[in-house]
């Protein structure tokens, strides 16, 4: 991996963070009925990463632009991302969302519901702000980004019913359901500043390999986590009875007890809190966790290939400097 300035770019990421929750911060006020809006507002101010923002501002500077090309943009993706979160928080029931709790939780089914759809309305409000020549490159972008997503969702909720899901088939799914937006993020910040072609691709195949290298080191972090860091509940997905990267490749490498062991957790969609510990020491004896990580570089290195190709060489290093962050963080 390249050499890099770690505090210079840290420092950049926080100060636009900052901008972006700003931002997000304003974007929903004055707009009534209140009974909409400040759930809507609820969402947007938990303290996510606001990684796909960045991922906006980032390529388009690499492909020429500016920052302040694209700010409205790098809004409209986060707005986006909430939307896909309040459904999918619906969807698997869940709890806690960074830390706090979900917003159908908080409120009620309908209201998220509600919400979750403002929240999409409004992104492409954002996004049109920044499109000129480029309006229908982007919005397709945008939308298919939104579409991929979609896909990837309905494909995640097929495999709760079938105990058969192969490894492949789970890649394909989180390549849609999480690296088809980071690719989507990467795609039209280039877009928008009308960077080259090759250059839009390069940035576009980054996206995309950091998005599933991002995904499976979620899934990782579902084991090995602290909940306090995480933000979500540590072994939840075992509990839910998901079917992870680390739990199909298990199943593939399991034999007697412990084929047994695995075969129940599918057989009665999940686990008790109390037994993820006793599956913990599967995956470890199984050396999944070691697996995941080997996977993780794999497709983090192929991200790092695709930006080593962009023109303006001198912007490489920050995408590095993400992508070891992605790599060694936490939560």
């Amino acid at each position: 991996m390249k050499k890099f300035n770690p505090l210079k770019y840290a420092a950049l990421y926080e100060e636009e963070r900052k901008k972006i929750d700003k931002m997000l911060a304003s974007s929903l006020k004055k707009r009534k009925p209140k009974s909409l809006y400040e759930p809507a507002s609820y969402i947007l101010q938990s303290s996510g990463k606001r990684l796909r923002p960045l991922l906006v501002l980032l390529s388009a500077k690499a492909a020429g632009g500016k920052f302040k090309d694209v700010y409205n943009a790098a809004v409209a993706v986060e707005i986006m991302h909430n939307f896909t979160l309040v459904h999918d928080d619906i969807m698997d029931n869940a709890d806690l969302r960074r830390g706090n709790q979900t917003l159908h939780k908080k409120y009620d089914l309908n209201t998220a519901i509600l919400a979750g759809d403002s929240l999409l309305s409004i992104a492409y409000e954002f996004l049109l702000k920044d499109c000129n020549g480029n309006t229908k490159a982007a919005v397709s972008a945008f939308t298919q980004g939104l579409i991929e997503v979609c896909e990837g969702q309905s494909m995640d909720t097929d495999f709760e019913t079938r105990n058969d899901v192969q490894l492949k088939e789970y890649i394909v799914m989180i390549t849609k359901k999480t690296a088809a937006m980071a690719k989507m993020c990467c795609e039209l910040g280039a877009i928008l500043v009308d960077g080259k072609k090759s250059d839009i691709k390069s940035l576009s195949n980054y996206g995309l390999n950091l998005g599933i290298a991002f995904q499976i080191q979620d899934d990782l972090l579902d084991i090995i986590g602290e909940v306090d860091k995480f933000g979500k509940t540590v072994g939840g997905d075992l509990i839910a009875g998901k079917k992870t990267f680390l739990f199909i490749k298990a199943f593939e490498k399991a034999e007697g007890q412990d084929k047994i062991d695995l075969q129940k957790m599918m057989d009665n969609k999940g686990i008790k809190p109390e037994e993820v510990q006793h599956y913990k020491n599967i995956f470890e004896k199984l050396g999944v966790l070691e697996d995941a990580k080997n996977e993780i570089r794999k497709y983090t290195n192929r991200a790092l290939s695709s930006i080593d190709m962009i023109s303006k060489k001198s912007e490489t290093g920050i995408f590095h400097w993400l992508a070891d962050s992605l790599i060694k963080r936490n939560r």
